[in-house]
């Protein structure tokens, strides 16, 4: 999906475009997209989901609001491979990874002030405790 700066010249004339502030993610993105630096929300959507409906434009508004985050859909009738892989069994869901750790997925339309609550509480985590608690965790840490 293309991203615009928000003007696109027309003529001697400018004219406003509405601005992506979300990214679509296949299959072949995924990954890298969560993976990556930074905090990652991703909304698991459909079309045909009126609950899905509810939550777009929230998760919409977010993304505008903070443009420091990568806010990212997955339409899962489109990439039902990507869905089943990752257990989506309802929509909308929402997951959230920062720095390539997932940190919160749960079903259902989040209100706006929950949304913005999460994300307060995940830029708040100290990311070195919590990969310290996943080593501590893991199966070959000895423990």
């Amino acid at each position: 999906m293309v991203r615009t700066n928000g003007v696109v010249p027309v003529g001697n004339k400018q004219k406003d475009v509405i601005q992506l502030a979300t990214t679509e993610l296949t299959m072949t993105t995924f990954e890298d997209t969560v993976t990556a630096d930074g905090i990652t929300l991703v909304d698991f959507w459909a079309e045909w989901c009126g609950p899905c409906k509810m939550f777009g434009p929230i998760f919409e508004e977010a993304a505008a609001e903070n443009p420091d985050c990568t806010f990212a859909k997955v339409d899962t009738e489109a990439n039902q491979d990507l869905a089943g892989a990752l257990g989506i069994m309802s929509i909308p869901t929402l997951m959230i990874f920062r720095d390539g750790i997932q940190l919160f997925a749960q079903p259902g339309a989040l209100p706006k002030s929950a949304l913005d609550d999460l994300l307060t509480q995940v830029r708040a985590l100290d990311m070195d405790e919590i990969r310290a608690q996943i080593a501590e965790e893991s199966p070959d840490s000895g423990n």
